[in-house]
């Protein structure tokens, strides 16, 4: 998409060295790409835009890139769009095709070696479109899936996974989950920090909605780079509109989803000032 001159592989070893990190927020339909957006262009902050492959099956993916492109030309923010949880060799290719900036292959629940294998392909791919490539290591429960089961990122499988790839940024396992938290998580910030000094990839935590503000600082601090935010960017939407249809008849929906786009507003902008108050790279 190349909303921004800077590449996205460029900026990770300058927000490593500076303990800085990008806010990366999914988006849905048009209302949730705008709201995210607003809320960048209200703190003069730039952000990365994410798409799954569920998200570009339900938009079509020329009009999702499309939407990306124009909104943030339109609100003046510097942002890049990222393929999240990419799940197969050919819809990364896709997506570079497309012009992605950033593309995800999550091979991590595959072997070892096979995640290995599958990702270096991927990092190959990327080279030819100066595109950054993410993978994941370790078990960080998807939506449905168990959160008593335990499967942490080791640092010095981390060590390896990153020299054998060559990927540029790296999701880990340290105690988040997709979705909603039952109680309060608590991230492993050591083992992420030993993870840190071992790699030089960009590390990324999954699983970011309802982490309290000052653990998401803290983990930044660590090593964080990339932090990702979906399930409460689809939850205040959804929570917000029902609102409002309970509590009238309108039927005009350019009337009806205004509010909830400013909810997705007020929350993507919150977060953004938490994650990235200190960011004075970009």
């Amino acid at each position: 998409m190349k909303s921004s001159n800077i590449r996205l592989k460029d900026i990770w070893k300058q927000l490593r060295h500076a303990n800085e990190a990008l806010l990366a927020a999914n988006f849905y339909n048009f209302e949730t790409l705008q709201g995210v957006v607003k809320a960048a262009n209200i703190v003069k902050k730039p952000l990365i835009l994410q798409l799954t492959r569920s998200s570009i099956e339900y938009l079509g993916l020329p009009v999702a890139t499309a939407l990306a492109e124009s909104m943030l030309q339109q609100f003046g923010v510097k942002g890049w769009l990222h393929l999240d949880h990419g799940d197969s060799y050919e819809l990364v290719a896709t997506c570079l095709d497309a012009g992605f900036d950033s593309v995800m292959i999550d091979a991590s629940e595959k072997p070892f070696l096979d995640n290995i294998k599958i990702t270096k392909a991927v990092v190959k791919l990327a080279e030819q479109y100066g595109a950054s490539v993410e993978a994941e290591l370790g078990y960080v429960a998807k939506l449905g899936q168990s959160t008593e089961k335990k499967g942490f990122t080791e640092p010095d499988e981390a060590k390896l996974f990153v020299e054998e790839t060559g990927v540029d940024a790296l999701a880990i396992a340290i105690g988040s989950a997709h979705g909603f938290y039952k109680e309060t998580p608590k991230l492993d910030l050591q083992r992420l920090a030993e993870i840190n000094k071992v790699t030089d990839a960009a590390l990324v935590l999954h699983g970011a909605s309802g982490i309290p503000h000052d653990i998401l600082q803290e983990a930044i601090q660590c090593g964080i780079c990339k932090i990702n935010l979906a399930t409460e960017i689809k939850n205040i939407f959804m929570k917000t509109l029902k609102d409002r249809l309970i509590k009238n008849e309108e039927i005009d929906l350019r009337k009806v989803f205004p509010p909830a786009t400013e909810a997705v507003t007020a929350l993507v902008q919150n977060k953004l000032e938490v994650i990235q108050s200190k960011n004075k790279l970009l």
